[in-house]
């Protein structure tokens, strides 16, 4: 009976499995190149960074990692191109905080999710902003800036990178707290506004390191403060904020992050982040990075995850207040 019984089960059993489909073992990952989504036109700072720690992270993974240009709308569009994308570890995007924070205030309405659609996995590069005029500005230093805005409040023109960038943000709560006004003249990015910078046609800019090292290498453009939280090891001798205005705690920075698809199964984003971090601890792309003036950044999804919760406590209330928009 013991015997017939385990015979009737062993036969149900095999029934049963004959009625699913085999599944397969799963492939090796990667066993096919990556796409990495840049929302930004080729040539640029985040461009750049992508290029070069992609090529490094090919060497970990083993595969190609293909660099795929979409930029537009303030990163929307390669944003929803990501959001789309299959979660199969196959598709990674360079988010900034323009995509991951600043444009849930700036538009009504975006074609992607930053919390529901994507999934971090690891830091990559923060971009030192800098209070700079150029080599025949009158005023010397930070202080003697703010005297002048004091004393003409909304007159003096300031560039940036456009509406809604770090830049702009950077300037409008660094006037805030210290009690000034400018006049904000956004440009079409950072390059137009260094030239015009550098002419004379602009009085001052809030400037990304990467778009203007070389002109603040060789003193063509004056760096009157650093919006880092600490002096910068290549330039130390330009004093943060902080120090030279009493800001307590004032910091600012563009930076980027690498992320995925929402749904992307937890061992491949783990791969992903561990080869991601032996790249960005690489003293190789750390010195390339320095060279173009970007700070390497290590940290895996929790670091991510603080950063992102620190910048929406500080920029989304600014950005509401101001009435800031991009729509």
């Amino acid at each position: 009976m013991k015997d017939t019984t385990l015979g009737r089960r062993a036969l149900l059993g095999a029934g049963l499995a004959a009625s699913f489909p085999a599944m397969p073992a799963l492939a090796a990952y990667p066993e096919r190149p990556l796409r990495w989504i840049v929302a930004y036109a080729a040539g640029g700072g985040t461009d750049t960074l992508a290029r070069l720690v992609g090529a490094n992270l090919s060497q970990r993974l083993g595969q190609p990692v293909v660099i795929e240009n979409r930029p537009g709308a303030a990163t929307n569009i390669g944003a929803e191109a990501v959001a789309k994308s299959l979660p199969d570890g196959y598709t990674v995007f360079s988010a900034d905080n323009g995509t991951l924070v600043f444009n849930t205030a700036l538009f009504k309405r975006l074609p992607y999710d930053p919390v529901r659609d994507f999934r971090p996995v690891g830091l990559m590069a923060r971009f030192p902003l800098f209070l700079a005029v150029n080599d025949k500005a009158q005023a010397g230093t930070a202080q003697a800036l703010i005297a002048r805005a004091r004393l003409a409040p909304g007159t003096i023109d300031c560039a940036t990178a456009g509406i809604g960038s770090p830049h702009h943000l950077a300037l409008e709560r660094m006037a805030r707290e210290a009690g000034v006004r400018f006049n904000h003249v956004p440009y079409r990015g950072a390059a137009p506004a260094v030239t015009d910078l550098l002419a004379g046609t602009i009085p001052m800019m809030v400037l990304d390191y990467p778009s203007g090292v070389e002109h603040l290498r060789s003193g063509r453009i004056k760096a009157l403060a650093v919006l880092s939280g600490r002096s910068l090891e290549d330039m130390p001798a330009v004093p943060t904020v902080e120090a030279s205005l009493g800001l307590r705690g004032f910091e600012a920075y563009a930076w980027q992050g690498l992320v995925v698809p929402k749904a992307t199964p937890d061992a491949l984003v783990a791969q992903l982040t561990t080869a991601l971090d032996t790249s960005m601890r690489d003293t190789a792309v750390r010195t390339k990075l320095q060279q173009i003036g970007l700070e390497a950044l290590t940290g895996g999804p929790v670091e991510f995850e603080a950063l992102l919760e620190r910048e929406r406590a500080t920029w989304l209330p600014l950005i509401r207040d101001l009435s800031i928009t991009l729509d």
